[in-house]
């Protein structure tokens, strides 16, 4: 399966109610009324864009209607691709990686059951299989279950991990598996945090922690403090955003979660807000399901509208 097609496929749900939305007010060859772009506007809201994102884009689109540029509905989809591809492209990049001979330190935050600690074994997997050697750093000392599961993800993707006793420090945690990381010669340290609510102070000043207790050992590090968001959650996940952005300084987004929401415009959204890139989408279930974030084939596959199974 292509990479496009990777994209269709976990985004499949999304195009579909998005498309159908579309289908209800643009039949005809022709854009009918000023009240056709305003329900424009409000399907885009309603597909998780955000006010701010969908307010621009309809404008966007009106604004090239009323110049000539669109005329049947082909043109509008073609429009709508090029907007939002536009808008995301604005913050686009890779995630950064270290020089050569030092490892990438990946830190990831989020709330409970946002999908941490699977993207982080779909990582894990996806950098062993290309050679890289990598260590991961179990700081969820509050649940048991959690380093339990991140040596599940350990033993599949045949890399290393650091973890503690239930109840330890997950800052002297962190200290020590940014340590093993560079003691063991790794390519990559991808650390895994408590879920935590935004609203928790204490908690939240924790994450603040951390990242100084890495800092301590390697300066440069991390190098991405990377947000988990589940697509599913709509608007909250600005909150969110907002919040932990505060407490440890996110520079980009992982979205889970995205092959079960009907809606998919949360990336344009988060991107307008907070000129936040997504560096990796969560498309589905399996260990190459976590891919690299493309705009292009991302509003393809969005505004798609494949029904097939």
């Amino acid at each position: 399966m292509g990479f496009l097609d990777t994209f269709r496929r976990g985004l499949r749900k999304s195009s579909v109610g998005i498309s159908r939305a579309f289908a209800k007010i643009f039949r005809g060859a022709k854009l009918k009324e000023a009240s056709d772009f305003a329900e424009l506007e409000k399907i885009l809201v309603s597909s998780d864009f955000g006010v701010k994102s969908a307010r621009a884009i309809a404008e966007s689109v009106k604004n090239r209607y009323e110049l000539g540029e669109i005329s049947a509905d082909d043109n509008l989809i073609e429009a709508l691709k090029d907007e939002i591809t536009a808008r995301l492209k604005r913050n686009a990049r890779a995630a950064r990686t270290a020089p050569e001979g030092m490892p990438t330190v990946y830190l990831f935050v989020g709330v409970n059951g946002s999908g941490k600690t699977t993207s982080i074994g779909k990582l894990a997997c996806r950098l062993t299989a290309a050679g890289k050697k990598v260590v991961l750093g179990a700081c969820d000392t509050f649940r048991a279950a959690a380093v339990e599961q991140l040596t599940i993800w350990a033993e599949r993707a045949k890399c290393d991990i650091v973890s503690a006793k239930h109840g330890a420090d997950p800052a002297s945690v962190a200290f020590d598996a940014t340590s093993a990381a560079i003691g063991r010669k790794a390519d990559y340290l991808l650390i895994d945090t408590a879920g935590r609510q935004q609203n928790q102070a204490s908690l939240m000043n924790e994450l603040s922690k951390i990242c100084r207790c890495i800092s301590k050992v390697y300066p440069e590090a991390p190098h991405e403090t990377i947000m988990t968001l589940d697509s599913t959650l709509g608007a909250n996940s600005l909150q969110q955003a907002r919040e932990f952005s505060k407490a440890c300084n996110v520079s980009g987004l992982v979205l889970t979660k995205i092959d079960g929401t009907g809606k998919g415009g949360m990336a344009v959204a988060l991107g307008d807000e907070f000129d936040m890139p997504t560096l990796f989408v969560g498309l589905g279930e399996r260990p190459e399901d976590l891919s690299d974030f493309d705009p292009e084939m991302y509003a393809e596959a969005l505004l798609s509208g494949e029904t097939e199974e």
